[in-house]
């Protein structure tokens, strides 16, 4: 039967006097997610495109053609809407199904766009916003492509419009070429559940939204929760995604009951998995002490309906056996290691726009060496972009004196993705 399942690997054991506990939940969707919820599967894709003066040129034309392909590849029980987001946001294409007629008339208005005006995507978020509210049952997706930063004026309202669209859709933000804010990108996709990535060059743009829209149409169920009951005097200090992106919801709890939070996930789909890293502080124990230092649920809401599909429990156990205490679970050790990572990366990235060229290369050399001993090639591969790598095993690198400003761009909107566990260290 397809179903959630969730597992919690932990070393429980903590000597005496000590209150932390960490542990890592794997969550797997064995089938389709749909069959184990009950849930409709309906999928409502929203395309937000800038269309902001500087996009005028081969980015525009890349969109347009990326746009179409993308309305083109639709199934006909899909919806989808167009907006194109400038200093105001136009509504190209109002929420349609994806008949043969509708997407022809899409792909004749898109043939319209021009690019011309400023950028503000509070107005973008909010025309989306207006679209998705139509259909809470469905799957809720939303791809933001921009080539440039956020009007100042802006920012005030994006971030009142940030807190209105969360857990109304998600959102996969792309910036093209190199004039795009990672920082500004990366807080719009973290909030909607989403993530950021760059399209160094307009043609590869097709192929980037034929990516996003297939894991979109992969998804079976939205709305679910990760639900975590802590006892009394307990504290969470974090809870993390760690897998296959780092992604801190920590500051996103919502309180359910006493001793009760929800942290959201979004959607899920065919065949998934992610890892989610617990800290949680308990009241310290004595020797021999066992206790339940949390229990996690997913549950899953329709219609105001909560169903639970999958639980597991983090314990703690104080010993002073220190050949228990002092070991660390692989999984624990190897998420905190990939955290570090990304860290470094960007504390790295930071020390060299400012000119501290002896704090970067220290830094960027310890992402190296942690890209190296963690097996994450992908991360290893972007570091060598930025820096001349001499010995891996130990972080010693010297800074490139040339580097692409895409490449810079590339190494840290991605430096948050990680690498699981090796099988053989499982």
């Amino acid at each position: 039967m397809t179903q959630f399942k969730a597992e919690v690997f932990q070393n429980a054991f903590l000597p005496q006097g000590a209150r932390e506990v960490n542990a890592i939940m794997t969550v797997t969707v064995e089938g389709g997610a749909a069959a184990a919820t009950g849930g409709s599967g309906e999928k409502l894709i929203g395309i937000i495109c800038d269309t902001s003066g500087s996009m005028d040129g081969a980015k525009i034309h890349a969109a347009r053609d990326a746009m179409s392909r993308m309305i083109t590849l639709l199934p006909g029980d899909a919806s989808f809407f167009v907006i194109a987001g400038s200093e105001t946001a136009e509504l190209v294409i109002p929420t349609v199904r994806a008949t043969p007629d509708n997407k022809l008339r899409a792909l004749s208005a898109i043939r319209q766009i021009r690019a011309i005006g400023g950028t503000c995507i509070s107005y973008w978020l909010a025309k989306a916003l207006s679209q998705f509210s139509a259909a809470p049952g469905a799957i809720r997706q939303a791809l933001l492509l921009t080539d440039g930063a956020n009007e100042i004026e802006d920012e005030p309202r994006l971030e009142a419009m940030l807190k209105a669209c969360e857990g109304q859709f998600q959102c996969e933000c792309r910036g093209v070429g190199a004039d795009w804010q990672v920082a500004q990108l990366k807080r719009i996709s973290s909030q909607l559940l989403g993530t950021t990535d760059i399209i160094a060059r307009p043609e590869l743009m097709e192929a980037d939204f034929r990516d996003i829209l297939q894991r979109a149409l992969n998804k079976d169920v939205s709305d679910v929760s990760l639900r975590l009951w802590t006892p009394v005097g307990a504290q969470v200090k974090f809870c993390k995604e760690v897998s296959p992106e780092i992604v801190d919801l920590t500051t996103r709890a919502r309180p359910v009951k006493p001793q009760v939070v929800d942290f959201p996930t979004g959607a899920w789909g065919r065949d998934e998995s992610r890892d989610y890293h617990f800290c949680i502080e308990v009241k310290a124990g004595a020797v021999g002490d066992e206790m339940l230092a949390g229990r996690t649920s997913l549950v899953y809401t329709q219609a105001g309906i909560e169903t639970k599909l999958a639980d597991a429990k983090i314990l703690a156990v104080w010993t002073d056996d220190e050949s228990k205490s002092t070991r660390i679970d692989r999984r624990v050790a190897h998420y905190t290691g990939q955290a570090e990572l990304a860290q470094s990366i960007q504390e790295g990235m930071d020390a060299q726009a400012r000119g501290d060229e002896e704090k970067a290369t220290a830094l960027l050399g310890r992402a190296v060496k942690l890209a190296h001993d963690s097996g994450n090639e992908a991360t290893a591969k972007l570091l060598r972009k930025v820096v001349e790598v001499e010995d891996e095993t130990k972080g010693t690198v010297r800074l490139k004196r040339q580097v692409a400003k895409e490449d810079s761009m590339a190494l840290e909107t991605r430096s948050t993705k990680t690498t699981r566990i090796p099988k053989a260290n499982a």
